[in-house]
Order: C-alpha cells, then sequence, then structure tokens
C-alpha cells in the first residue's frame, strides 16, 4: 500500500496564536489517523516559485487515510481555528515505492 503524505506550503500568516492553537488542537487528530510529522516549520530556502513562510509535511499510512484525517469533522474543526488567517497551499498527494 501507498502511503499518502500532505504537504502545506504557508504563504501568509496573520495570527501567529490562531496557528499555535490549531496545530495544538489538530496534532492529536492527525496522530489518530496515522499521521507522522516529517516536516513543521523549521528553517527553510526557496529557490524557485513564491516565498514559502512555513512548510509542513505529514506522512500517512495510506492515501485513503490522509483524505479520511483531512475530511473529518474533528480536523476541520480544528482548521478554523487558522482558516480566516492563514493562507496556505495544501495537497494530498500519494507516494510511490521503487521496489
Amino acid at each position: 500500500m501507498k502511503k499518502g503524505y500532505w504537504i502545506s506550503l504557508y504563504t501568509k500568516i496573520e495570527n501567529a496564536d490562531n496557528l499555535k492553537k490549531y496545530a495544538e488542537t489538530v496534532t492529536p487528530i492527525i496522530k489518530s489517523f496515522g499521521g507522522v510529522p516529517l516536516v513543521r516549520g523549521g528553517e527553510n530556502k526557496t529557490f524557485n516559485g513564491d516565498e514559502i513562510l512555513r512548510v509542513v509535511v505529514w506522512e500517512f499510512p495510506s492515501f485513503a487515510k490522509a483524505i479520511e484525517c483531512h475530511n473529518s469533522e474533528k480536523y476541520q474543526l480544528g482548521w478554523s481555528l487558522a482558516k480566516n488567517t492563514t493562507n496556505r497551499h495544501m495537497q494530498i498527494v500519494e507516494g510511490f515505492n521503487t521496489e
């Protein structure tokens, strides 16, 4: 089974407190769906394209589980804490296996 990945690229953060509350609220929810944080903020360097303020990547056991988590009522309620003061490009991507 191929893994699923949430990739979020933040382009605007108007209220860091809202984003912090969102992260504190949704982290246990995401983990309950098998999510494992691979990248959460940290230093980044843009070489091409738009400037990105923050990058977050979560790995899930499957693409379907990643979608299920995103669409869950609990996650959507958590996202409502930051969505009005945050702009992000968020995709759920299926991983691949070379074996």
